[in-house]
């Protein structure tokens, strides 16, 4: 490993990779955890107040990392840290907001590849927020999208951000006055709010509908009612510790019965079944997880290291802590 490790930045993350990329990038390291060779940290959460501490880690080949952050009525700061697993060494730390846009919205496209009819034209959105553009885009690069059906209980943030989806990748746009008007016809659905109460029933999806909810990854969170999962034909999720111990909506249909039902995307891909005629609603539920950060962490630092890019950061230098009541030696 190169002796000093680097600061890689917000813009540079923007500049060394696409949501393509991104989804490429973590189906292999999906495969790889498939076949052992990547290992996900429990996902760890803090609720205090109406805030929430969040902690995910893992490994991937060579490397180690864990990404970081709080999320604030004030907004977050979020950190990705890479190590060597060898000699635990610091290779990198990545400033990760658009890093995990390209996470959030690349998992739930890698979902909708396997998962979503392959003709799906028409999708309709819940959220309107920082994540929802990304959720957008990673659609159209799996999907023959022409329609956004986008639903916000406010009618400025539901214009505002047809407006920026238009401006961003040209296709059709409907602003809905209701969940019901954004589900009509859409092929594809995705949740990605922070809605404390289900808002999504099973009677709103189309036949055929393949269900993205990304939102609601604390156990005050729900977006979806449980009779959703009376229609899935398949239900995957991208780490299924995460939903046992942190999604309402999982604990409260599989805590008690089981979790045979469920299926980590990991093994999903491995075993080649993607949708057919037969399934009705297909529903994939992403709480993040260590794995897809650190996959798309280490392919930044190849580029990032190919191109000049990232600030040098010397290695930290190991020292000897004081005894209490003595005094430190004056460094001249």
């Amino acid at each position: 490993m190169s002796s000093d490790a680097i600061w890689i930045t917000e813009a540079e993350v923007v500049q060394l990779m696409d949501l393509k990329e991104a989804i490429a990038a973590l189906e292999a390291a999906l495969r790889a955890e498939a076949q052992g060779e990547a290992q996900n940290m429990t996902k760890t959460l803090l609720q205090y107040g109406k805030n929430n501490l969040h902690a995910i880690g893992a490994k991937l080949g060579a490397l180690v990392g864990t990404k970081t952050w709080t999320h604030t009525q004030g907004g977050t700061c979020p950190l990705l840290l890479l190590w060597s697993a060898e000699d635990g060494s610091l290779i990198a730390v990545i400033e990760a907001f658009a890093l995990g846009n390209l996470r959030t919205g690349g998992i739930s496209g890698v979902a909708a590849d396997w998962m979503a009819k392959k003709d799906a034209k028409v999708m309709g959105i819940a959220g309107t927020g920082k994540q929802a553009l990304a959720q957008v885009g990673t659609m159209l690069a799996v999907r023959p999208i022409e329609r956004l059906q986008i639903y916000s209980p406010r009618p400025e943030s539901r214009e505002e951000f047809a407006k920026k989806v238009r401006e961003e990748f040209g296709v059709e746009t409907a602003t809905c006055v209701s969940m019901v008007d954004a589900c009509k016809g859409a092929q594809i659905v995705t949740l990605v709010t922070r809605a404390a109460q289900p808002f999504v029933s099973a009677s709103m999806l189309e036949k055929g509908a393949h269900l993205n909810a990304v939102g609601a990854i604390a156990p005050d969170r729900e977006e979806f009612a449980q009779n959703v999962f009376d229609r899935a034909t398949w239900v995957a999720v991208d780490n299924l510790p995460g939903v046992q111990q942190l999604s309402r909506e999982f604990m409260t249909r599989y805590a008690s019965r089981g979790w045979s039902e469920v299926v980590p995307l990991a093994k999903l891909i491995a075993s080649g079944r993607k949708r057919s005629d037969a399934d009705d609603l297909t529903l994939f539920k992403a709480m993040g997880m260590g794995i897809s950060d650190l996959a798309l962490g280490a392919e930044l630092v190849r580029r990032a290291r190919e191109r000049g890019l990232g600030r040098p950061l010397p290695q930290p230098k190991k020292v000897k802590p004081r005894l209490a009541g003595t005094r430190a030696k004056s460094p001249v």
